[in-house]
Order: C-alpha cells, then sequence, then structure tokens
C-alpha cells in the first residue's frame, strides 16, 4: 500500500471541486510524549494556537470558494482529555468555515460497520478517499488514496447516515 503524507493529502484540498468530508474515529490524536499544545493544554498552560493557522488558512480559502468541508467525529462518552481539548478547540475550526458534528459511540445507528478497515478518511467530491494510517503509537504514517466507486460508494452512503445522525457543534453539550 503507497502512502501519502499530510503535506500531500492537503494540497487535495486545492483540486476538489464541492465537498470535502472528514470522518473521525479515534478516541486519541496524540503522540506519547509529545511536546505539543496539547501536552501545554494538559498542564493548564496557556496555549498559543498559531500552530493551527496553516489549516485554518486553508479552510478559509476553500470555504470562500463556495466549497463545503465537514467532518463528523465519533466519540467515546465519557471524553478522553485528547477529545475534551478536540472540543475546546473546535470554535477554531468552525470560525474558519468547517463544519462540525459530533457523535457518541453508543448513539451509532444499529449495524453499523465501518469500511475501510475502521481507519478516518477524507472523501472528496463523492469520488476520492484519502484513508488514514495511524503507528500503534498513534503517529500519522499516512494517508492511501482509493478511488474504488464500490468502497467509495459504501463511504458516500455512511457520511449521509452520520452527518444525519450526528450533532452540530455549537449544540453539542459533553
Amino acid at each position: 500500500m503507497e502512502l501519502i503524507s499530510s503535506a500531500e493529502r492537503n494540497q487535495l484540498f486545492e483540486s476538489f471541486a464541492e465537498d470535502a468530508f472528514h470522518l473521525e474515529l479515534r478516541d486519541d490524536y496524540s503522540v506519547p510524549d509529545e511536546d505539543s499544545p496539547f501536552t501545554s493544554w494538559l498542564r493548564g498552560e496557556t496555549v498559543d494556537y498559531s500552530y493551527m493557522e496553516p489549516w485554518t488558512r486553508l479552510i478559509r480559502c476553500v470555504t470562500g470558494e463556495g466549497k463545503t468541508v465537514r467532518r463528523v467525529r465519533v466519540v467515546t462518552e465519557p471524553h478522553t482529555p485528547y477529545i475534551q481539548w478536540e472540543h475546546a478547540t473546535t470554535a477554531q475550526n468552525e470560525k474558519a468555515g468547517e463544519e462540525i458534528r459530533w457523535l457518541p459511540r453508543h448513539r451509532l445507528p444499529e449495524g453499523i460497520t465501518f469500511p475501510v478497515g475502521g481507519n478516518d478518511w477524507w472523501l472528496y467530491d463523492d469520488r476520492l478517499l484519502a484513508v488514514g494510517h495511524f503507528a500503534p503509537d498513534g503517529r500519522v504514517l499516512g494517508s492511501e488514496l482509493i478511488e474504488d466507486p464500490n468502497t467509495v460508494a459504501e463511504c458516500v452512503r455512511l457520511r449521509d447516515l452520520l452527518w444525519s445522525a450526528a450533532t452540530p457543534h455549537p449544540e453539542y453539550k459533553p
């Protein structure tokens, strides 16, 4: 399996025409012992969120062109510290133009099976998937590009189902 880097995956935002959708399924995206804004937040220190600027700039540009960027976070309740931190920072994503919804795992529609090995994925224009792969310690390994019509169709179906079942960020109270 060939993987592209996060930077290469972000370049896909320059070429999609209408909609980018991200499904997040992990309760922790941190890397152990990493010195990061998340670690600072855990310690109760002031966090400089300027690290988000490249992402929020990209999202402002894309949504400014009339494209949509959406995300559903499937989470376990009670939340892990990482999900608590994500919830606390989500307003910055939304201010940039992303639409983010939350779906507690215990509220998943019955009978759901997650395609592509249960990995997170980005879906671009209902035609291209960038499936995230992670090391056992949580490090991002890269994304696998998939254009198989059957796999993409299953992800489109799941996106629509989860989007309608999830709670918009402003209404979600952990």
